[in-house]
């Protein structure tokens, strides 16, 4: 059975911190391909300044040289709000049912992953990775709705998550890289340097498209 990873987000911009969780998981959940798809309108998120064309464009050039990742350009095409059910629906359309999907998703978020939309309906259509990192811990406890919902599906096999297309929850660990999209937007909009936090690339995309400089 053929496994895909499912990282979303505004990637806005991406960085190495979400490049090096997805080789990491890539590797420790045998993954065959790890797919990034850029969230044109987030629903829990206000809307990114930079378009989602050159949020798009970025995540491209940072993945050009990484045969394990893919772009997955639906968010992007979809009119209205980037619901993950839909993705998910759109995906198994798609896919069918002997794909295995396994949607990539903070610990932290996971806190409020029942106030998504349909978050009922999403452990039917893929597993869910739970990534925490070495020296976080979540902020908030779980809803005991949530923490019933854990209880149900939690699994420390692997192999789970190959042998079924849907319907598992598993934790694992990544190397702690203490990068994010806002820190990084606000040191460019300091006229700083966000080299070796960015992708090259993606660095001279920005500088030449004069994003996040004001």
């Amino acid at each position: 059975m053929q496994t895909i990873g499912l990282l979303g987000g505004t990637f806005n911009p991406i960085h190495f911190g979400h490049l090096r969780m997805a080789q990491e998981l890539a590797e420790s959940l045998n993954l065959d391909e790890v797919r990034f798809i850029p969230s044109a309108n987030p629903p829990h998120k206000h809307a990114p300044l930079v378009s989602a064309e050159q949020r798009a464009t970025m995540v491209r050039l940072a993945i050009a040289d990484n045969p394990l990742f893919k772009f997955d350009e639906r968010e992007l095409n979809r009119k209205g709000a980037s619901f993950t059910i839909d993705t998910l629906v759109s995906l198994r359309d798609e896919l069918g049912e002997k794909t295995s999907l396994v949607l990539i998703m903070g610990s932290d978020a996971f806190v409020k992953f029942d106030t998504w939309h349909r978050w009922q309906e999403i452990i039917k259509l893929c597993h869910i990775a739970l990534v925490q990192r070495p020296d976080k811990k979540p902020t908030e406890a779980l809803s005991k709705t949530l923490a019933l919902f854990l209880e149900q599906h939690y699994t420390e096999q692997v192999d789970d998550l190959h042998t079924a297309a849907v319907g598992s929850v598993t934790m694992q660990a990544i190397t702690p890289l203490e990068i994010s999209s806002t820190a990084i937007r606000r040191t460019l909009q300091h006229q700083g340097s966000a080299r070796y936090l960015v992708p090259q690339n993606v660095l001279d995309f920005i500088a030449s498209n004069h994003l996040y400089s004001t």
